[in-house]
């Protein structure tokens, strides 16, 4: 028997060996990227070698994170990229080849023709120790390297897990890509990272006819995307386009807030057929005479003409903008053909008669001119709407495009509108969306029609779904998804990032939050007990920021999870005690202190959680005990609870009433100065300045007894 130091030494010394022949590559290929970079008519060859040099790794990278042994005697190491000799012969194997495969799926009861696997702990590509299973001897219930990977801080971006994929989550890594497959697992058990690893596999395995620019990756919010962004290029596949849901519509100013109820009218599916309506709305009725100005000659064209041109143009199977060109065209033939020449190219008669009939448009200028006339409005709602939600959806525009501020349900309406106008945008080989219980189904259209086959993977936990469209099945997700090919949705089973006494009080809330929700199997015991700091609410800011200086000043990257109302005072906290810190709500992540709400903690997690005001989470949102699950399981290590109220609010908050003769309560100088302040912030993000005084006015309306 070796003795352990002198096994490693005989890995290291083939890591060594094997780092030299892919320091070489990486040296050739980078004179290649320079020397391409330097040709003007190389452009392919450029981006050709810059995708070689990235698929083999960097000199930072460990060679390899595993080997296998066969009971054959070939021993083969695994590593994120595929490394060779001078002689072309494999010195460490892609994590995805078929001949390792067995690393991931083999167990004691099928060892697949293994005899042992083994899985190195490296700094750099140095070997600090590792861990095997002999499959003739009996199992550990865990794998010790994944709990050891699990206990490493967290640094504010995704890691790979190619060194501690388990069995379950290589299944649904390689499952064939002509479906949608639905991944759905609780809160730690990997779901991202197996779709984000999904998505290497895929265009390893059919990278004849899938490659990284054909793969789109639909995030929540800009903070998660961040989050998620040096997964991929790490394993190789950088040019994969990642984007936020609000990133599918045209670019525009964001910012306005508007009513819960307004926004969900605007995400239900029936404001398709409202826009188709519109759209259609906008081509007009012909004179029943035109008379144009034609090279120096007046020309009369029958309205019946124009009305038939008309009518041919709005049949064909095209955009607006595409129709309206064939529109053009067919009049131009028809003053041509009255004038005996050819149709005339351009001429502002003809143009104004097009424009008139059939108006340019851009979907945000479409938008706003909508929702800003209540006949339109009307015109284009059909019977789908009643008068009051054709209310809530008229608002005054600004009085310039520029100035609109547009809300992120205004997105998904615009994201449509483009579709109507310009026709299909760019389309996808296979599509990822994440965190998609929440979506609503204008949001799931603008992610469908990016899917050029229907082949998508579907990312969630029902257990997590709040706000509009908060879901209790996947069916209400899919139907939205246009696919021909089957739907299937697997649960992740184990739950290895949140450790077992956070979950525990997590999972207190299921019972309220998702009745019909079954709770992943934890994995891991974790560091400590979660901790409970009962305070006033005076003292509640400044222990949300001695805690987490705390945890800070062990090592540890920490959250604050602080719902809308207790915002301010936190931030006021951290400002008063010089405490560097980074909001969720700019797309920051990163440094050791974040200030995240509920809703943007969700995919997210950090190595300390400190969760504030459970009662008041619990009061933000419908479905307010899952966000509650959320916070609480945003930890790899450490959770601490600061409350005035119930630190797990198993109801739901009693809502203080009063009868017509009972006086309102008064409000405290405090009480009144934080209402303003919520109530200018509100304003502040909704408008410009120069509205400022209409919008007070118009409140101040609205606040007045009928």
């Amino acid at each position: 028997m070796h003795s352990r130091s002198t096994e490693i030494a005989t890995e290291q010394a083939y890591f060594d060996t094997t780092a030299k022949h892919r320091d070489r590559k990486i040296s050739e290929l980078g004179g290649l990227v320079r020397a391409a970079a330097n040709s003007g008519a190389a452009a392919h060859l450029h981006r050709h070698a810059e995708a070689a040099r990235r698929a083999i790794g960097t000199a930072d990278d460990a060679v390899a994170f595993g080997r296998v042994d066969h009971e054959t005697g070939e021993t083969l190491y695994l590593g994120r990229h595929l490394i060779r000799d001078d002689n072309a012969e494999v010195l460490v194997v892609n994590w995805q080849a078929p001949a390792v495969a067995g690393y991931f799926e083999a167990s004691h009861q099928e060892p697949q023709g293994l005899r042992r696997r083994r899985t190195f702990d490296c700094t750099g590509n140095t070997i600090r120790d590792f861990t095997e299973v002999i499959f003739a001897e009996i199992a550990e219930t865990v794998d010790r390297h994944l709990l050891a990977d699990l206990e490493r801080g967290r640094t504010g971006e995704m890691r790979d897990i190619v060194a501690t994929i388990q069995a379950a989550q290589f299944a649904l890594i390689r499952a064939p890509r002509d479906q949608m497959l639905v991944i759905e697992g609780g809160p730690g058990t990997g779901k991202t990272a197996v779709a984000l690893h999904r998505v290497s596999w895929l265009l390893f395995t059919h990278a004849e006819m899938l490659n990284a620019a054909d793969v789109l990756i639909v995030g929540p919010h800009p903070t998660f995307m961040r989050y998620i962004r040096t997964v991929l290029p790490g394993l190789g596949d950088a040019e994969v386009e990642l984007r936020d849901i609000g990133r599918l519509a045209p670019t525009v100013a964001r910012g306005r807030v508007e009513p819960a109820e307004v926004s969900r009218i605007k995400g239900e599916v029936r404001m398709a057929g409202l826009l188709s309506r519109a759209v259609e709305g906008r081509i007009g009725v012909p004179e029943p005479a035109e008379r144009l100005l034609v090279d120096g000659r007046f020309v009369t064209v029958p309205g019946a003409e124009v009305a038939e041109a008309l009518d041919h143009a709005r049949a064909a199977e095209l955009p607006y903008l595409g129709r309206r060109q064939l529109f053009r065209d067919r009049l131009g033939q028809i003053v041509a053909d009255r004038t005996g020449g050819a149709a005339p190219a351009g001429g502002s008669a003809l143009a104004n008669l097009v424009e008139r009939l059939w108006p340019q448009q851009t979907a945000p200028a479409f938008l706003r001119d909508l929702l800003g006339s209540r006949s339109r409005l009307r015109a284009a709602a059909g019977t789908d709407f009643t008068a009051e939600e054709l209310t809530h959806l008229h608002r005054r525009s600004a009085d310039r495009l520029s100035q609109e501020l547009w809300s992120a349900a205004d997105l998904a309406l615009l994201d449509e509108l483009d579709h109507l106008v310009n026709g299909a945008g760019r389309r996808y080989g296979h599509v990822v969306v994440d965190e998609a219980q929440d979506l609503s189904p204008m949001q799931l259209r603008a992610v469908g029609r990016r899917s050029a086959n229907g082949s998508f993977t579907v990312v969630g936990d029902i257990a997590q779904s709040t706000g509009a469209w908060a879901r209790d099945s996947w069916d209400e997700v899919t139907r939205h998804l246009p696919t021909p090919h089957p739907v299937t949705v697997t649960a992740l089973r184990y739950g290895y990032r949140v450790p077992r006494p956070a979950y525990e009080l997590a999972a207190r809330l299921l019972p309220v939050a998702a009745p019909g929700v079954t709770a992943p199997e934890v994995v891991r015991d974790g560091p400590a007990e979660p901790r409970t700091h009962r305070v006033g609410l005076t003292e509640r800011p400044g222990r949300v920021v001695a805690v987490a200086l705390e945890h800070a000043a062990a090592g540890r990257f920490v959250g604050i999870v602080c719902p809308p109302r207790c915002r301010r005072e936190v931030e006021a906290a951290l400002a008063e005690n010089g405490v560097e810190w980074h909001s969720a709500d700019r797309g920051e992540l990163g440094g050791s202190i974040n200030l995240v709400s509920p809703q943007e903690a969700k995919g997210l997690e950090f190595d300390a959680v400190v969760v504030v005001e459970p009662a008041e989470i619990v009061a933000s949102d419908e479905r307010g005990h899952r966000l509650l699950y959320v916070a609480f399981t945003r930890t790899t290590g450490h959770l601490d609870v600061v409350c005035v109220g119930d630190p797990l609010p198993l109801t739901a908050p009693a809502r203080p009433t009063r009868g017509d003769d009972d006086p309102p309560r008064g409000l405290t100088a405090r009480e009144v100065r934080r209402i303003a302040e919520h109530i200018a912030g509100q304003i502040r993000g909704a408008a410009p300045e120069p509205h400022w005084d209409e919008l007070l006015a118009e409140v101040t309306q609205l606040l007045r007894p009928e």
